[in-house]
């Protein structure tokens, strides 16, 4: 019996990404391949790529590097790129990198096998020449369903390659294991690469907004929403694989909807994935501030299992520079919007990113934005210093700031932030919260996460508990003292679902 070929893939970059890699896992597994966690194990190391700011990049790069090492004293026999610098670059990164054996765009995602089984044989595959997606769907979102979900332009994530699926009483019984079955025509295509009692969940892909200093619409296309079918099938697969809380994601979930006829699609789908089996929260990230909806402000805020979180993506408060960013808002409006969300839910959480450095921001600008910034009471902030990005429009602006000038507010307002985000932390010392245990190790002991805290970016809940539950267990617990972003929180009771006091 010939030797079946292994294959693992590394996944930078952001939750998007994520989803990606299990897409891609899951189509290689039903095609034969193993798939291993340590790339020193795999003939074929996959390297899932960020191409989103240069320091992203550079940890892709040096990724590729490092994976290219393990040719020379371990299994390893071929490095290949995918992802967004790779979809984004192309042939440009090919020549840049020979290390890489293959440099692999979203066109080839649904062939992946095929693509890897040649690089692997020492063929070798065209890298493309990059293209700006956005011209391969319909400028109007109504017409753009028939291209997107016929498969006719690749939507990474989207797991439209089973649109032909057997039903579920005709499928193969000896799928490997942690495949999605085939359970009607839209089934998932997946495989999960880790056991995490949380998981990421594609609403849409692209974004039709555009923002002077972001390029990923170029090359992740235009938005197109899923189907509310396939992200409800997918989400109920992936509660029967034991996860417990889904983490919606795409580039703008707010514009969901909108190429479905129904702008507010999202409101009446965050129920129905409430109600499935087994899972205990729902997570909404990548809001727009600009198209919040009161109707979504009041699901968000009152629909059991789904968190009162806000990831709102501000970028500044400065009217001068949101505008030269082509975006919309103020400070006051800002404020106004956190004031009606935490009006219906007191303990909402709310975090955003923030760019500093933007060209022609004043010291005015800056003052508007930590103005903003300390009114807000954010419980996480991310903050970046302002770069070009190619093919952007910022890239071509006057008025560029002097790097060792943008380095400096980056230092200043990341320090602000940094104090801003731990009053934030103290303020919610004696409430009562409801914490998702992640993991429980002998060094840290028992780690969560509340409603207000995403996974790995808006810090945690350490339970102080002689018990040891298992990964996905709810615990109702009280904050008692706060360290940083982090809180401390002694146990109420497990699983207890809301308490009055817990609730919204």
């Amino acid at each position: 019996m010939p030797e079946r070929r292994t294959v693992a893939l590394v996944t930078l970059g952001c939750a998007r990404n994520e989803v990606d890699s299990e897409e891609l896992a899951g189509r290689l597994a039903a095609d034969g391949w193993d798939l291993v966690e340590d790339a020193a194990d795999a003939d074929v190391a996959v390297v899932n790529t960020c191409g989103f700011v240069e320091a992203a990049k550079k940890d892709s790069v040096d990724a590729l590097l490092e994976a290219n090492d393990l040719k020379d004293h371990g299994r390893t026999q071929a490095v290949v790129a995918v992802g967004c610098m790779a979809e984004r670059y192309g042939k440009e990164l090919a020549e840049a990198l020979p290390e890489a054996d293959g440099v692999l765009g979203f066109d080839d995602y649904a062939d992946i096998s095929d693509r890897l089984q040649t690089i692997l044989s020492g063929g070798v595959h065209a890298s493309h020449t990059p293209r700006d997606r956005r011209k391969l769907l319909p400028i109007s979102p109504a017409e753009r369903q028939g291209a997107g979900q016929g498969g006719k332009v690749a939507l990474p994530g989207h797991a439209q390659a089973a649109a032909d699926a057997q039903p579920a009483e005709e499928a193969p019984a000896d799928l490997p294991e942690g495949i999605a079955p085939a359970s009607g025509p839209r089934a998932p295509l997946r495989r999960r690469l880790e056991s995490s009692p949380v998981a990421s969940v594609k609403l849409a892909s692209g974004c039709d907004r555009r923002c002077s200093f972001c390029a990923i619409p170029s090359f992740r296309g235009s938005f197109i929403s899923r189907r509310p079918s396939d992200v409800l099938g997918e989400t109920r697969w992936l509660a029967e694989q034991g996860v417990k809380e889904i983490m919606l994601v795409s580039e703008n979930n707010t514009s969901y909807g909108k190429d479905l006829g129904d702008i507010r699609l999202l409101e009446t789908l965050l129920p129905e994935l409430a109600a499935v089996d087994g899972l205990e929260r729902i997570r909404v990230s990548y809001l727009q501030p600009a198209e919040m909806r009161p109707g979504l402000i009041d699901v968000l805020t009152s629909t059991e299992k789904v968190a009162p979180y806000f990831d709102l993506s501000f970028q500044h408060s400065a009217p001068g520079v949101l505008r030269a960013m082509r975006r919309f808002g103020d400070t006051d409006r800002f404020l106004e919007l956190l004031e009606t969300i935490r009006g219906k839910a007191p303990q909402a959480g709310a975090r955003s990113n923030f760019i500093v450095g933007f060209p022609g921001e004043t010291e005015e600008d800056l003052a508007e934005l930590e103005r903003f910034l300390v009114g807000a009471r954010l419980d996480a902030i991310g903050v970046f210093g302002y770069s070009d990005e190619d093919g952007t429009e910022a890239a071509t602006y006057d008025g560029k700031l002097a790097p060792e000038v943008v380095a400096e507010r980056l230092a200043h307002i990341s320090r602000l932030a940094e104090e801003l985000t731990a009053q934030r932390a103290e303020e919610r010392v004696g409430e009562t919260i409801e914490v998702l245990v992640d993991r429980v190790d002998d060094e840290d002991g028992v780690i969560g996460r509340a409603a207000h805290q995403a996974p790995e970016t808006d810090g945690q809940v350490l339970l102080t508990m002689d018990d040891e539950p298992a990964p996905g267990r709810m615990v109702v617990a009280k904050v008692v003292a706060s360290e940083g972003v982090d809180l401390i929180a002694e146990p109420l009771g497990i699983e207890g679902g809301c308490t009055e006091e817990a609730g919204r």
